[in-house]
């Protein structure tokens, strides 16, 4: 660890012009240089993600729509030119105050400096959904690293864990209907959508113990249930699990779940039919978004019919999205019917062992963005909760530190350690710094024992980023 902490401090007296802009003498000149390049690049993704969001809307924009749109679009672009053309602003200027290159100045410093700067341009609205993201990216790339530096190592179907734990405690806190209230949050929408608006919370019912009666002279230990509109109906006891024939009471418990309907389940249908066709909804909802996203995808390909659309649009790849969210939430509610029919009650807690065992299904559709999408969300909404609770201190700006923090692990990773990176953010940083990325000058950065270079050009190689001209895009050369 010495060593390493040691290595990591040592200097690199190579210049930026050597580094990043061997093109042309001028710093100024190579910061515009990729103004120029960002910017058409820049309009052209926030297009497409403010179309689609307009698309989503399931009605006819207004004009004042269109002129938000348009506005939107405008910012957006302007948050993400800067945060490229800014990087290597600060870089230069960074290596011309200290004289040399650490460790932290090559990328990590002047990513967060930039990324500090730009994200106060965009709108507040969207620097959740920026930090979100990023984060995403960012939590891989960290696992990356400490896994090529022998620290971690990889869990077999770990993001199915990571899954089955952040979707549980989401669940948890949506039967609880916390999510009405201090949790209020998008995501609870498309949780609606899988488990059904019945399972949603608060639970209504209340739940008291009664001796023997004339109407209960057969179940002395019976439960009585007071519904929301006072009628009073007559459970199962609780099952009693010192015994062994508790094994027996769950078999045809879970046998009268098939059949019938407990007086403490939300929903109207017995229980076999309610989760059954329950399933069949997000099954369907699955695979029309992946095979609507195929198309969208293949669009080009499909019009100059250079695209086999049958073998494309129904091989089993196609499948795998619908079945896990048909079988997730299949398994959520028998689960939790069969709890219900067991314990005589509804509970919130029942969502943690119905979520866990539902998110098995996930190994289907092993989605590591999926998964860390999911993680960051529950420990948004969990952090949020805590400060509500007064649990949690609240931290002024955290979002936007989160996402300076996030995203200069990004640049640190897509000029250092670029096999860190996911292949479609290689890409698009490639694109963003108008074909510059894989140009620039890595070999003095070796010391560091990255291997910057040889990854930088295993990875070009893989992705097929090949430089066809000798200069990047809008260079402003200065020699000829």
């Amino acid at each position: 660890m010495t060593n390493a902490q040691s290595r990591f401090l040592t200097t690199v007296s190579c210049t930026c012009k050597e580094f990043t802009h061997p093109w042309t003498d001028s710093c100024a000149n190579a910061s515009a240089g990729i103004l120029l390049s960002a910017i058409p690049y820049t309009l052209r993704v926030y297009t497409m993600v403010y179309a689609l969001s307009l698309i989503m809307r399931h009605r006819i924009p207004s004009l004042a729509d269109l002129k938000r749109t348009a506005l939107g679009i405008l910012q957006s672009s302007a948050f993400l030119v800067s945060n490229a053309y800014t990087f290597i602003l600060i870089n230069c200027l960074m290596r011309k105050i200290i004289g040399h290159y650490y460790h932290a100045t090559i990328a990590f410093v002047p990513g967060f400096l930039c990324s500090f700067a730009s994200i106060l341009i965009e709108r507040p609205a969207r620097r959740p959904l920026l930090t979100l993201y990023v984060a995403n990216l960012a939590t891989e790339v960290l696992w990356k690293m400490g896994i090529a530096r022998g620290y971690v190592r990889s869990i077999p179907q770990g993001q199915t864990l990571i899954f089955g734990i952040s979707i549980s405690a989401l669940l948890y806190l949506y039967r609880l209907g916390l999510h009405k209230s201090t949790c209020k949050d998008s995501l609870f929408n498309v949780l609606r959508f899988f488990v059904d608006k019945a399972e949603e919370g608060p639970i209504v019912m209340k739940l008291t113990t009664t001796p023997s009666s004339t109407s209960t002279k057969n179940l002395p230990d019976a439960t009585t249930i007071h519904t929301s509109n006072n009628n009073i109906v007559r459970s199962h006891p609780p099952l009693d699990f010192r015994s062994i024939n508790v094994i027996v009471q769950l078999y045809s418990r879970f046998m009268e779940a098939v059949k019938s309907k407990h007086p403490s389940c939300p929903h109207r249908d017995n229980c076999w039919r309610y989760a059954f066709i329950g399933g069949i909804k997000p099954f369907v909802g699955g695979l029309g978004l992946q095979m609507g996203l195929r198309i969208v995808l293949n669009l080009r390909r499909i019009l100059q019919f250079k695209l086999d659309v049958r073998k494309t649009l129904f091989d089993k790849d196609t499948l795998k999205l619908g079945i896990f969210l048909g079988c997730f939430s299949f398994v959520y509610k028998g689960v939790s019917c069969t709890l219900r029919h067991s314990f005589g009650r509804d509970d919130p807690r029942f969502a943690i062992p119905a979520g866990l065992l539902g998110s098995i299904a996930f190994s289907i559709y092993p989605d590591v963005t999926v998964a860390l999408y999911v993680m960051w969300k529950a420990l948004q909404v969990l952090y949020n909760l805590g400060i509500d609770r007064g649990v949690l201190p609240h931290v002024n700006n955290f979002t936007i530190y989160l996402y300076a923090f996030c995203s200069a692990l990004l640049f640190h990773g897509g000029i250092l350690e670029a096999k860190t990176m996911r292949p479609s953010y290689m890409r698009f940083l490639r694109g963003l710094s108008g074909e510059r990325l894989n140009r620039f000058n890595l070999e003095p950065f070796n010391v560091y024992g990255h291997h910057a270079s040889q990854q930088m050009k295993e990875i070009s190689q893989q992705l097929n980023l090949i430089n066809k001209t000798p200069l990047p895009k809008c260079s402003l050369a200065s020699w000829k």
